[in-house]
């Protein structure tokens, strides 16, 4: 059988993912349409918590290092959340997502991904054994074997159609939403928020460019592949704000709509599906890009522990339990956000009232939490509070100095966390070498755990005192032993 996995679509999801697998000593072969990376692009935002995610492969700095500066507020229906009070690992940061394909791709390649730019899927067959995947390239259809076939591939995936998998409509399109990266005459200052003829967005993205935003309400229609034009874009601008703006450049435009979708299943046996081609809401907020990383890497080490042969049973499969929900849950989140965004009179008290309670952190913070901060079911045993969650941004302190959580998971893969001593717990994890790392650190007052067990993920499995307990969970999530 082939240890490769060919992955469709080469945005941030399938790099991130095609670096997964490579760190995880599997063969991944990316194939994107595209040339090159376009400069522009929707997404222009990465979350706090997706910021933790790329600190445990150890990306977070150079990130930081390509100039990407920090909001502290982040909009909710247009009504903002206060971050302040949060911290600045919850803050949203400014990041246009070309820059972060850039960065994942150069990972992919550094690790050993094949990224094979120009090359699109065109079909597939798939069998017992794997995947036989027909490409398209410059220099005609050539064939390629595959382990697993992940569909990175967008909105419209070629994947998902393919392999037969429906979609969930969870909200129709009610409105006319457009969007354009411009740069604008110096001094002309625009009127952001809500208007009684829809909602305006102007947001800085560079020294003399601006991204402008209109969504209209309970307007016709438009397909979503009709090209946006620059009148348009001025148009609606003016419906709204009664001003229309003067663009000196254009340099993106793109169109969308309130419609809300979830693949009926992530897998379909040896094909799986990630990112927007399993899951669209509502573009603002970037939840796009932060799903789909989140997607990635929850996928990557369970489709490596596949094909290594050391998965336990099931492990695969948690991947759809884990994240549909998530993805459900974004989509209840986006759709909320809409309702309260509409001129309609009798939503008004409501978004009075949504106003009242963000004067309060804790709603803040449960609003801002809601879509990006995943907890996972997990099976038994499950007592502790930190099972299920991620806890990268904790200091520690090892024999090797000052580090966080987040940095002890650089090598992608799993990490018992000692803060004890008591002469046999080095050997606890000793029959899973090469699959979980023993770290001894001093105790936390934030982990009121004696041992901590932590999926490649991040995600923690265990957490609590009982060797037998530990044993248990490091067989659910990392196999037999000795394998």
């Amino acid at each position: 059988m082939s240890q490769t996995v060919v992955i469709a679509g080469g945005g941030p999801t399938g790099l991130m993912l095609a670096g997964e697998l490579s760190l995880a000593g599997v063969n991944a072969v990316v194939l994107e349409p595209r040339p090159e990376i376009l400069e522009h692009s929707r997404g222009m935002a990465v979350h706090g918590r997706t910021l933790e995610l790329l600190e445990q492969r150890g990306l977070a700095d150079d990130l930081r290092s390509q100039g990407m500066f920090a909001w502290p507020r982040t909009p909710f229906a247009f009504l903002w959340l206060d971050l302040d009070s949060m911290g600045p690992e919850n803050f949203t940061y400014a990041m246009p997502q070309w820059r972060t394909e850039k960065l994942l791709e150069g990972r992919a390649a550094e690790l050993g991904a094949d990224v094979r730019r120009g090359h699109e899927l065109a079909d597939f067959t798939q069998g017992a054994d794997g995947v036989t995947v027909t490409v398209r390239s410059p220099e005609g259809e050539y064939e390629l074997a595959a382990a697993y076939l992940v569909g990175c591939d967008g909105a419209g995936s070629a994947v998902r159609r393919l392999a037969g998998i429906g979609q969930l409509d969870h909200g129709a399109s009610s409105y006319y939403g457009v969007l354009g990266d411009v740069e604008v005459t110096e001094g002309e200052v625009f009127d952001a928020g809500l208007h009684p003829a829809g909602v305006f967005g102007a947001i800085p993205i560079g020294p003399s460019t601006l991204r402008l935003m209109t969504i209209e309400f309970d307007r016709d229609p438009i397909a979503a592949d009709e090209p946006v034009t620059e009148e348009e874009l001025k148009d609606s601008v003016e419906r709204i704000v009664g001003k229309r703006p003067e663009i000196k450049e254009i340099r993106y435009l793109a169109r969308f709509g309130e419609q809300s979708t979830v693949a009926e299943r992530f897998r379909e046996d040896r094909v799986l599906l990630a990112g927007d081609a399993a899951h669209v809401s509502f573009v603002s907020g970037t939840q796009g890009l932060n799903a789909g990383l989140q997607d990635a890497v929850n996928l990557g080490w369970k489709l490596a522990a596949e094909i290594q042969g050391h998965a336990a049973p099931g492990l695969l499969d948690s991947y759809h339990e884990e994240r549909y929900p998530a993805a459900v849950q974004a989509c209840t989140h986006a759709r909320a956000q809409m309702a309260l965004m509409h001129p309609l009179a009798k939503v008004t008290p409501l978004r009075g009232l949504f106003e009242e309670l963000l004067k309060f952190d804790e709603v803040n913070r449960y609003l801002l939490e809601m879509p990006t901060t995943v907890r996972y079911p997990a099976p038994a045993p499950k007592d502790h509070a930190l099972v299920g969650l991620r806890i990268g941004g904790t200091a520690l302190v090892t024999s090797d100095g000052e580090t966080t959580v987040a940095a002890t998971l650089r090598g992608g893969r799993g990490v018992l966390l000692r803060f004890i001593d008591d002469g046999g717990d080095a050997a606890l994890a000793e029959g899973w070498e090469g699959r979980v790392e023993s770290v001894k650190a001093k105790p936390v007052a934030e982990i009121d755990a004696a041992l901590v067990l932590l999926r490649p993920d991040g995600h923690v499995a265990y957490a609590g005192s009982d060797a037998q307990a530990l044993d248990q969970a490091l067989r659910t999530w990392f196999g037999e032993p000795g394998r």
